[in-house]
């Protein structure tokens, strides 16, 4: 299942498909509060694909096979045990993929010639992605992060090993001289290289970077690089060989600080702009706003979530049990936002107090 959506990988989402090109969307539960009901929904879901599919005039039968082919293929790669909050399968000709969101996602079926990926954009900017470079004098790990979890992520030929035939770390602290270890040619180029790896990920999927590792190996890979000095140092050895648990434990707290900075710093935003005239709240209008390209600043509270619907030109209020309601409305105005270069920030529940969830700056 896929986690981890770059701007590469987006737009190739986003390509025209032959049609049709089925989205199929379900909610599901984290293993630790899981549900029994995940896979009669799943199954209940890719059965409703099948049956439009069937009922669709404009599929051909050998295209309907197709499709149904990849459905097929598609819920075999589906590995409940390790799901999240959402679940999204696309499936057309010829091709398929399985991705798992930190994000719950409506139950829906979409037939169009584009998959539907509005729910995976949200997901992916809710998560608040970053790196973590994890060096020691003979190892580079890069770690992908989200919301609560990091995982080993392999883009740039990482995890970088040195020759062994070159370093011998259980000697040199044998003979109490491990600090000389970083100051030695090789370490140095090794670090650079590591460095060099970084940039090259990190220019085609820019993120917030935090790096960690024993004193001396941060400063020497200050030294020997350009691109990892940017980052946050977390001054913590042995994370290279670590697990991802280690890693989350010992980043975990400048994340945590991170995100109370960045809500703060909305909040002042959205206070300036009741001053300036400049200030939207509620769906209906940053709705509005959202698709003339108006808003420069979107809040959203990370679990708000609304049914509504869309009354010629205006949304209200809907239940999520109406056939007619929309209710990934959030998730729209997020990517209507994020294509008209808007900075969309996910704050804490309760940080935007009366706003009612979700609030904006607007340019004009």
């Amino acid at each position: 299942m896929e986690h981890a959506l770059s701007p590469a990988t987006l737009t190739e989402l986003r390509r025209p498909r032959p049609y049709p090109a089925v989205s199929v969307l379900t909610p599901t539960h984290r293993r630790e509060r899981g549900s029994g009901q995940d896979p009669v929904r799943l199954r209940n879901m890719v059965t409703e694909a099948r049956r439009r599919l069937e009922c669709d005039p404009g599929v051909t039968r050998e295209r309907r096979a197709d499709v149904v082919a990849q459905l097929d293929r598609a819920l075999a790669e589906v590995d409940l045990t390790h799901a999240e909050d959402g679940l999204v399968i696309f499936a057309a000709p010829g091709e398929h993929q399985v991705w798992s969101l930190a994000r719950s996602v409506p139950e829906r079926v979409v037939l169009s010639d584009t998959f539907l990926t509005r729910n995976l954009v949200a997901a992916h900017t809710a998560e608040r992605p970053f790196w973590v470079l994890s060096v020691s004098a003979d190892r580079a790990t890069l770690w992908s992060g989200g919301a609560d979890r990091v995982v080993e992520d392999r883009s740039g030929g990482f995890p970088l090993t040195r020759d062994r035939d070159n370093f011998d770390a259980e000697r040199q602290q044998r003979v109490g001289d491990l600090p000389s270890t970083f100051r030695d040619e090789d370490t140095r180029h090794f670090l650079r290289t590591a460095d060099t790896a970084l940039g090259a990920v990190l220019r085609g999927r820019p993120r917030p970077l935090y790096v960690t590792g024993e004193q001396a190996a941060l400063a020497l890979l200050d030294e020997a690089g350009s691109v990892a000095r940017t980052g946050v140092h977390v001054p913590h050895g042995g994370l290279a060989n670590a697990g991802p648990d280690a890693v989350w434990q010992a980043v975990r707290p400048m994340l945590e600080a991170r995100t109370a900075e960045d809500a703060g710093s909305v909040v002042r935003d959205l206070t300036s702009a009741r001053g300036h005239r400049t200030f939207a709240a509620g769906l209906d209008e940053l709705w509005q706003s959202a698709r003339e390209g108006r808003v420069r600043l979107l809040a959203v509270e990370e679990n708000y979530r609304a049914a509504v619907r869309d009354l010629g030109g205006h949304l209200v209020p809907a239940d999520a049990a109406d056939l007619e309601a929309r209710e990934d409305i959030v998730d729209e105005i997020v990517e209507r936002c994020l294509e008209t270069g808007a900075d969309v920030r996910f704050v804490p529940d309760g940080a935007l107090g009366d706003a009612d969830g979700i609030a904006g700056v607007l340019r004009y």
